[in-house]
């Protein structure tokens, strides 16, 4: 029997290391996924110290996989995947399918969602075993250092985008230029939207022109975030992809009437929004999941039309462990991904 490499953590919180195990055979309705690269996620944190209910122990975490089908089980229902075939598993890695809000089609809210490295086990190894529903065709013209990224981070932030009010030519603005928020000023730019970042330091003003941004706003300037989104004319969008809930809530009143945050940044804190800031202007609050993999498959598409990558470190599967903490301590510019070849 051969055997593959896995990074795995055996209890909450613990170290990674790298183990063999034997190579498993896709059952019904699953694929075996032969990965070449996998990002790193900064909600993979949630798994590694079992911050959420279910996780099990060895974990091996990961749900931004790129890699080639290498093996199929019996796909009844997906009969078009084939040996070779280039894919992406991101955060929706599957659906089950029978809850209300599958039944409605509203697949990325399942209430028993499959998460890479929650549901199974996750990219950061050699081979993944995947639903077949979970997976999004690869563009040619894309690497799979660039399109595993976007299988959570791009979904994310694009479809945020796109699901949005915001039409081309309105004000939109991405708070954060991060992991997340370096995509969603590519994206904004790219949607025809006029496009304003957001980011601590003057520093930052010539990466955010770069990436596309018309406008770029200091939040450590004398002037708020809210009154520098104003004199621009009111944000119609805030992409809020900073995981920081009082920079969430500086955007609020930067908002024009009607105007929308979209959610995207997870913190355990509260935003704090009073009702009087929404009712009289009739702005909206909404969180935004990741994407299906329908929609990860439209991000990687747009990205190839429009030349979007991530800003990506890549390192080998052997250092996951030191590449998982440079995620975490926030110096990694901007995705952190193992590669496996």
């Amino acid at each position: 029997m051969s055997t593959y490499r896995v990074a795995q953590v055996a209890t909450a919180g613990g170290p990674f290391e790298i183990v063999e195990r034997e190579v498993p055979e896709p059952g019904p309705g699953h694929v075996r996924v032969a990965v070449d690269a996998c990002g790193i996620c900064h909600s993979d944190a949630l798994f590694v110290e079992a911050g959420l209910p279910g996780v099990r122990f060895p974990l091996v975490p990961g749900h931004e996989i790129a890699g080639r089908i290498e093996a199929l089980g019996e796909l009844r229902h997906h009969p078009d995947w084939k040996v070779g075939d280039r894919v992406a598993v991101g955060w929706f890695g599957g659906s089950c399918h029978h809850c209300t809000p599958c039944r409605q089609g509203d697949f990325i809210v399942c209430e028993n969602l499959k998460v890479p490295g929650w549901a199974y086990d996750g990219g950061f190894a050699e081979t993944v075993i995947a639903p077949a529903d979970a997976l999004a065709r690869i563009p040619d013209a894309l690497a799979a250092t660039d399109a595993a990224p976007m299988a959570c981070a791009g979904v994310t932030t694009y479809n945020g985008l796109r699901r949005s009010s915001a039409r081309p030519g309105d004000l939109v603005a991405v708070l954060g230029i991060g992991g997340l928020g370096h995509l969603g000023v590519q994206y904004a730019a790219a949607m025809g939207f006029e496009t304003v970042a957001i980011a601590r330091g003057a520093d930052k003003a010539d990466f955010a022109k770069r990436l596309g941004a018309h406008h770029y706003i200091d939040s450590t300037a004398d002037t708020t975030v809210a009154d520098a989104l104003q004199s621009l004319g009111g944000a119609k969008v805030v992409l809020a992809t900073a995981a920081n809930s009082s920079a969430i809530t500086a955007t609020v009143d930067g908002l024009s009437h009607r105007g929308e945050l979209v959610v995207i940044g997870a913190d355990a804190d509260p935003l704090g929004i009073s009702p009087v800031q929404l009712l009289m202007s009739g702005k909206i609050v909404r969180g935004h999941p990741s994407g299906t993999a329908q929609d990860v498959q439209d991000t990687m598409a747009f990205s190839a039309l429009h030349g979007i990558r991530p800003t990506v470190e890549v390192v080998p599967l052997d250092q996951a462990a030191a590449a998982y903490q440079k995620m975490l301590s926030g110096a990694a510019r901007f995705r952190m991904v193992l590669a496996t070849r």
